[in-house]
């Protein structure tokens, strides 16, 4: 495809890396209906700036910076007004809605892109522009719970893991039954429990995040959480909840989704990653392997983050 030309607020970014998301291998399955065809999928791009479009000030040339999922909003609804734009009904997204970063070039509004922490390389600086910011968001709505579950122990949650164990919390890993290597993975990063989803935990959880897209995990985490406690529904997509018994969500026990980010939470999350309080394990893959990226991805052969380079060494 030709190198796109910027115009307006937006900008030409000459991708360095981008992450491999699990909401791109659902675009890609068609589990998320298509809104874009053809499209170039990828969401959590780092780079540099190469262009800017007429109106761009925000950024100039060669400034590193990173595209997330949201890539626009409309800026006048009550959900943007209220600083609640991820829920804007006219928001669009990077690699679903214009084309993402699986590519050596991209566009980006400049608006919704985030200067890159200085700590980190941009292989490792990717996979925070989704993983880590909408993981982030997850980990905000547990409140103050000290014992978090994550159900499902890849990119985001290995960061949410990082971060709840920096601030003190402790962290339990669910994964699929059998999954010894990430339950090993989980452990080194500090989880006190790793095991998988159908297993009850050593203690009753304060809060739980699911990241796995498996909607028959809602009734094992609300079974294995505490009164007064939270579940959060991370995934942009989810298979089909189960009917369960209203005991289970009684005690004031609370479920939620969450959906997309802010750029309010991308600047506070970076914070957080400035100070060196998260770092990405990444597998990285050269640009023409994208194909295998996702498969392994699909396949659950991925510990942390899948990276894909355009120009690999």
């Amino acid at each position: 495809m030709p190198i796109p030309r910027p115009e307006g607020r937006d900008i030409l970014i000459r991708v360095l890396a981008c992450a491999v998301c699990r909401t791109d291998l659902h675009i890609v399955d068609g589990d998320l209906a298509p809104h874009l065809t053809p499209l170039i999928p990828g969401h959590e791009i780092a780079g540099v700036v190469a262009a800017m479009g007429s109106q761009a000030r925000r950024f100039g040339p060669g400034v590193r910076v990173g595209v997330p999922w949201l890539g626009g909003a409309c800026g006048v609804c009550r959900y943007c007004i209220g600083g609640r734009e991820n829920l804007c009904g006219h928001a669009v997204f990077t690699g679903y809605d214009r084309h993402g970063g699986f590519a050596e070039y991209t566009l980006a509004d400049e608006r919704y892109c985030f200067i890159l922490p200085d700590t980190c390389d941009d292989a490792h600086a990717a996979p925070l522009m989704c993983a880590g910011l909408i993981g982030y968001r997850a980990y905000a709505m547990t409140g103050d719970a000290h014992r978090i579950g994550l159900y499902g122990f890849g990119a985001a949650a290995h960061l949410v893991a990082q971060l709840a164990l920096s601030q003190g919390r402790e962290v339990l890993a669910f994964t699929r039954a059998g999954d010894l290597r990430s339950q090993a993975f989980a452990r080194a990063l500090g989880a006190s429990w790793a095991g998988p989803a159908e297993a009850s935990p050593p203690a009753l959880l304060d809060a739980a995040i699911l990241f796995a897209p498996a909607g028959e995990l809602l009734p094992r985490a609300l079974a294995a959480t505490a009164k007064g406690g939270t579940v959060v529904c991370a995934g942009i997509h989810m298979s089909d909840i189960p009917s369960f018994p209203y005991a289970l969500l009684w005690g004031e026990r609370c479920v939620r989704s969450v959906a997309n980010l802010t750029r309010a939470d991308g600047e506070a999350f970076l914070h957080h990653a400035s100070a060196g309080e998260v770092c990405a394990t990444i597998v990285p893959y050269p640009l023409d392997r994208a194909n295998e990226a996702l498969d392994d991805l699909r396949g659950g052969r991925v510990d942390g983050a899948a990276v894909l380079l355009p120009r690999f060494e």
